[in-house]
This record gives structure tokens, sequence and C-alpha cells, in this order.
């Protein structure tokens, strides 16, 4: 769960029946936290394991993320794992140096449903996925997806060489911009006062409502459905470049939610990273390590250039998803090395002995180069210059993956002026 701006997770509601004992903790607002330090103003997201809040610091008159834990006994452990690991970070240098998220501060808040554990974040703006979105999956344009790069990788660096962090879940959901792409959505700059005390109405309106501000949504999507269809019929299809033009956003951002993150030194789980961006040592249980990390970054550059996941995989006709993304990452990397095919826990429920798919036969190589040019229309010349970026990425080797550091001293990142200030 992130502390953006606007959740990705936002769409559907995290259900009112959730809030019990055990669960989320209902927020007013208006409610006052750690001894009226911080005051709720509007909810930002959740996830399974927390809600996250918009709230004043009326101690340092800024707005910060505030997380709210559930509060069963598993929640509870999460939460202080996700705390040992920000706290480390927030030892080392400046986060805003380093492109990582600032723990702020963190107590226990008791309410009806348990005790919750809390956490106070830095507020930032909206996440990569929701960028992706906002620019209607056509992909940024190249001198962008550097300057982003360029902050994940020193954000990287920084958890890996000076801290030994892995991790584990990195994703455009999880990379957050320092601002919001919107404006009016900023609570700084769209100059909106603060909520200082709790507005009049209804006490349970934080839960209440919930089914109520769904229903609204799905009106509403519908009702743009419906307008959407209309107006194709009218136009063109050819959106108004202005409404989607990203030359005033600003695309510093830093990585954010730490809570499947571990210690190089002490792995925490086997299966990790979200499937799309999932390396095949993770799939093939063969250990992992800060390469993981790498391999998810270069799916993320690549996503922000096109708009599209590198790897969708899918469940087919007697084969799995495991190794239908086995098979897609050999269609555009070439055929898995057999020593690494054949290394893993599980490596003998995809392979034959000679390091060849059981079920998936039939390959169809279409190298990053070629797809890039055929599939997105790169001009030649940047399809090749950015392969050469992502390749190396993209090794079925870990250990042949440059590292962060190694990185950001490729020409291709600094081909041009791209360093976040």
């Amino acid at each position: 769960m992130s502390c953006s701006s606007s959740s990705g997770s936002e769409e559907d509601g995290e259900g009112f029946d959730s809030y019990r004992k055990g669960g989320y903790h209902a927020v007013r607002i208006g409610d006052q936290f750690a001894g009226g330090r911080y005051i709720a103003q509007r909810k930002l997201g959740w996830g399974h394991f927390s809600t996250v809040w918009l709230a004043f610091d009326t101690t340092t008159s800024t707005y910060v993320a505030l997380k709210i834990q559930k509060s069963a006994a598993q929640f509870v452990q999460a939460a202080l794992h996700e705390i040992e690991i920000l706290s480390s970070i927030a030892d080392g240098a400046p986060s805003n140096i380093k492109f990582v998220i600032q723990l702020i501060d963190h107590f226990k808040h008791t309410g009806p449903n348990g005790q919750h554990l809390c956490m106070v974040l830095e507020f930032l703006g909206d996440s990569l996925l929701r960028l992706i979105k906002f620019s209607r999956y056509k992909g940024l344009p190249l001198d962008r997806v550097r300057e982003i790069c360029k902050c994940i990788l020193i954000g990287l660096d920084y958890l890996h060489r000076e801290h030994g962090i892995i991790h584990t879940d990195l994703k455009p959901e999880n990379v957050l911009l320092v601002s919001t792409i919107d404006p009016a959505k900023d609570p700084v700059r769209s100059e909106i006062a603060p909520i200082l005390e709790r507005p009049e109405g209804n006490i349970n309106a934080g839960v209440t409502n919930l089914i109520e501000k769904r229903l609204k949504r799905r009106a509403r999507r519908a009702v743009a459905k419906i307008s959407g269809r209309k107006d194709s019929m009218v136009e063109t299809g050819e959106a108004p470049k202005s409404d989607r033009n990203i030359d005033g956003v600003d695309v510093r951002c830093k990585i954010v939610d730490f809570g499947n993150a571990c210690f190089a030194a002490k792995p925490i789980a086997q299966e990790i990273q979200t499937r799309q961006y999932r390396a095949p040592e993770v799939i093939l249980e063969a250990g992992y390590s800060f390469s993981v990390d790498m391999w998810s970054f270069a799916c993320i550059a690549f996503e922000l250039a096109t708009g599209d996941m590198l790897f969708t995989p899918k469940v087919g006709q007697g084969f799995s998803e495991d190794e239908d993304h086995l098979a897609l990452m050999m269609e555009l990397l070439g055929k898995i090395p057999r020593k690494i095919a054949t290394a893993g826990a599980k490596s003998k429920d995809f392979f034959d002995r000679h390091g060849d798919l059981k079920r998936i036969r039939r390959l169809k190589f279409w190298p990053l180069n070629k797809l890039l040019i055929d599939r997105y229309k790169f001009p030649e010349n940047d399809a090749h210059e950015f392969s050469e970026f992502l390749l190396p990425l993209l090794d079925f080797a870990p250990e042949k993956r440059p590292t962060a550091q190694q990185c950001l001293q490729h020409p291709w990142l600094n081909s041009k002026d791209s360093t976040p200030s």
C-alpha cells in the first residue's frame, strides 16, 4: 500500500465488512491522532493491510500520509517489519537525495477494532502507473523515461549498496512522483486550508458512506462509457493533446512500499514480486538477491517507454501461468541456458533434462530491438540504444545483470541531460 495522492486500489473501495475486530480502523475527517498532532483530511487509498489518509501535521504545519494498519497480530507484525526497514533507511543520507520515501513518525492508536500501528510518511504524488494511464498507455517521451529511470536507480543503489535491502516488489504502483499530476489534487499547490476539527454530521460517515460512494463511482463509470461511445461516433478518435501533455509534470519520483522488502542477509519469502515484474530465478525457486530488483526495474522502464507491460503471462490449455511466463521470456530473450533452467527447486515442473519447456514447445521469437521497431514504431537508433540498456538487465543469469550503480553510468541514461535535481 503506497502513500500516493490517488491509490490504484481506490476504484472499488476496501469494503465495510473489513471494519471489524482485527481489521481496519474507521477514520473520520477531522479525527486526531498521536495526541492531536495529526488530523485526518481525506482518504488517499487502501491496501489489504491498511488504509492511508492525507493528514495535517499540526507540529510542522505540513501534509503527511498516515498509514493505519489493521489491528490483527499478523498485520501488526507486518507493520513492525516495514518500520524496521524504513527506520534503517532513514538512518542514512537524506531520502530527498536518495529518492526513497521518508518515514517521519510511528505510533500506536487504539480504537474500537483494536490497537493499530500507524506510520507517518511524507506525502507524495501520483504513482508511475497513474502517469502511464494519464498518457493513455501510449508511452512517455524517452527523455522523461530517462529522468524517471535515474531516480529509481539512485534509490535502488542506495537500498542495495548502502543498506543491503532488496525491495522485492518493484512495480509502477510502488514508485510515486514527488507531486501530483493535477495541481488541484495537491494539498499545498491547491492552497486549500487544512481541516482542523471534525465537520458536523454523521459520526459513522467514514464507513457507512462506502456503499453509496461505490454506487456513485459505478454510475459515473457507466455514464462515461456511454458518452465515450457517443463521442467516438462523431470524433476522429484523436484525443486533444493538451489534455495529456506531461511537459509540465515533475517526474522526479521515489520508491515506496517496503512491506515486502528484506535484508539480503535475511530473505523472508520464496515467492516474491508481483507477477508481471517477477524474475525467472524466483519462478524457478533458485534463490535471489539484489538482481531481482534490477529485472523488475527493466520491466518498468519498458512499460514507461511503450505503455505496455513487458510480460503478461496467462494460464493456457495444459500449461500454467508460470510456464507461459518463462516461454514469453524466451521468445523475447532467447532460450534459457540449460544450467540455469534446471538449477531451481521447481525447474522439473517446467523443463525436461535438456532444458526445454515440457508443455510449450513452439516458441515465436521476437527480439526486443525488433519488437520496439515493429510494434511500437521506435526509430531504429532509439530502439537499438534502449535495447542495449535493457537487455543486460534481463540476463537469465542473475549475477551477470548490472547493478544499479553500474546502470547509472550507462550511455543511454546519460545521452541527454536527465539528471534529477
